[in-house]
């Protein structure tokens, strides 16, 4: 082997302007035991990740080698890490490494372990998966305790110019998210699912997941995800076009029978690098003129951009400045397993197991699901935020370390304490079916037993949140109401937890 300087690529950097590659300098596309499954850090993937990872490689080895660079393809074993494969190149006389940044705390560790291990000097380069500056990320983000969405946001969308005149937000406020709030309306059809051309890529792709991969949740057959920069941008175009219009009023909307409804699905190809958020703001901005957009479009394209360069790029500086004690930290002391009916649809509450049959059907559900179904009650069941965390890891086709820490750790579970969140983001039934066109039942009496249940447990947090609080004299007001709630919320997670748990990577 003559190949001294190489460049790293991995599933999660398939940009089509990748930094770190150059005429002359092999690429090694690395199938990470991170992305498929890692003996250290065992996670089950549901199939249609490992499609897609698998799939969109292949089709991005094509278009380096049509580009004339030499790509070496680094198929996944179960047994081998980034550590192994580089301490073999090591031996084969690699001596410098040209990558992205990986956004991955423990990848990142290990390539810079094996450096240090071998001596080979490691080139990094700034990703194109993010628009925010490091530097700028820490002194919006590392600098306090306790960080905040909001004056993140607006602070962004001022040093980037956008929806911005004369430093002030086009309408005249920073956001409209008041207004983005409508109920999926009763006895209305979603409208059509999108779903992207299939081809032979992913055909192949989805053998081998089946071959390899035969105990991971999902199906192959129901993938539905562009696997190139093409298909990708189709993707985008069509989201502008189809559906951008009525994204804003229903972006929290919940639908029985809908999973896309009006949202764009983007992350599976952003947190990938099919698409890039400069891509899709300069897709924004031919669609709509960003400098001169008007209501009733505003509001909905205030929040679009609110998900890509301010909740998104927050999480990242999350991540980085704050993500290690968010995982580290266990703010409610829960210590429940993971119930086996998370897995089957079968925790006999109607909106959780529909959303969860969705998610094992097509590894992913909106943003509100995730927060108020899923994330709700995992959280009025006391289940542990590791276990929390392993669930999304493994379900969700858009999940990635940088993703589900903060997320998970800091938003839905608030196991963080608080860092990024103000309040714990808990329910009972009332907000679901406010939110929903899902019937009412038996289920809602055990949700609400639960959330009283949660919210006892918790009084003295509760109590001192101004809104929050007045719940806790609610309860003391009516002692018979709150047993009530107490006897029908224990005998519900009686149930709930006298089947097996689920262990980790089974």
């Amino acid at each position: 082997m003559k190949e001294r300087s190489i460049t790293l690529v991995f599933p999660h950097q398939l940009f089509r302007t990748h930094p770190a590659v150059a005429a002359g300098r092999p690429v090694y596309l690395v199938e990470d035991s991170l992305f498929f499954g890692d003996r250290h850090h065992p996670i089950r993937f549901h199939v249609h990740k490992l499609t897609l990872h698998i799939a969109s490689m292949d089709a991005y080895a094509q278009q380096l080698r049509a580009a004339g660079i030499t790509v070496h393809r680094v198929t996944y074993n179960a047994r081998r890490t980034i550590g192994d494969e580089l301490d073999d190149l090591a031996v084969a006389g690699v001596r410098e490494v040209h990558l992205c940044d990986l956004t991955d705390d423990v990848l990142t560790r290990r390539i810079e372990r094996a450096a240090e291990r071998h001596g080979f000097t490691l080139r990094w380069y700034g990703s194109p998966m993010f628009v925010s500056p490091e530097a700028w990320l820490r002194e919006q983000l590392g600098e306090s305790a306790t960080v905040r969405m909001q004056s993140f946001y607006i602070a962004q969308r001022t040093r980037m110019g956008i929806l911005v005149q004369d430093n002030r937000p086009i309408g005249g406020r920073w956001s409209f998210d008041t207004e983005n709030r409508k109920s999926w309306p009763a006895r209305t059809a979603p409208p059509p699912e999108p779903s992207a051309p299939q081809n032979q890529l992913v055909a192949a792709a989805a053998e081998r997941v089946r071959a390899e991969f035969a105990g991971n949740p999902g199906a192959t057959d129901t993938f539905w995800y562009p696997v190139t920069h093409d298909d990708a941008q189709t993707w985008l175009r069509r989201f502008l076009e189809e559906r951008l219009s009525r994204f804003g009023p229903y972006e929290d909307a919940i639908c029985a029978n809908g999973t896309v409804l009006y949202h764009s699905v983007l992350t599976p190809m952003l947190n990938i690098g099919l698409l890039t958020p400069a891509e899709v703001l300069s897709a924004l901005d031919d669609a709509v003129s960003l400098d001169r957009v008007e209501q009733p479009l505003l509001a909905g394209v205030e929040g679009f951009v609110r998900q890509i360069i301010g909740w998104r790029e927050f999480i990242r500086g999350i991540y980085l400045f704050h993500g290690v004690r968010q995982r580290t930290t266990n703010y409610w002391c829960h210590t429940e397993p993971m119930p086996a009916a998370f897995y089957t649809a079968t925790t006999g509450l109607l909106p959780a197991d529909r959303v969860i049959e969705r998610v094992m059907e097509r590894s992913y559900c909106h943003h509100i699901e995730r927060l108020m179904v899923l994330g709700n009650l995992m959280l009025l069941c006391e289940i542990h935020p590791d276990e929390v965390y392993r669930w999304f890891m493994e379900l969700f086709i858009d999940a990635y370390d940088w993703v589900m820490v903060p997320n998970v750790y800091g938003m839905s579970q608030f196991a963080d304490g608080g860092i990024m969140a103000s309040k714990p983001y808990v329910s009972g039934a009332n907000y679901i079916r406010k939110m929903s066109d899902f019937a009412g039942g038996e289920w809602e009496a055990a949700w609400t037993a639960l959330f009283w249940r949660f919210l006892d447990h918790h009084r003295d947090v509760f109590a001192a949140q101004p809104r929050l609080g007045m719940l806790v004299k609610q309860l003391d007001r009516d002692p018979a109401r709150a047993a009530g709630h107490r006897q029908t919320a224990e005998r519900y997670l009686a149930g709930l937890r006298s089947a097996p748990p689920t262990a980790p990577g089974r």
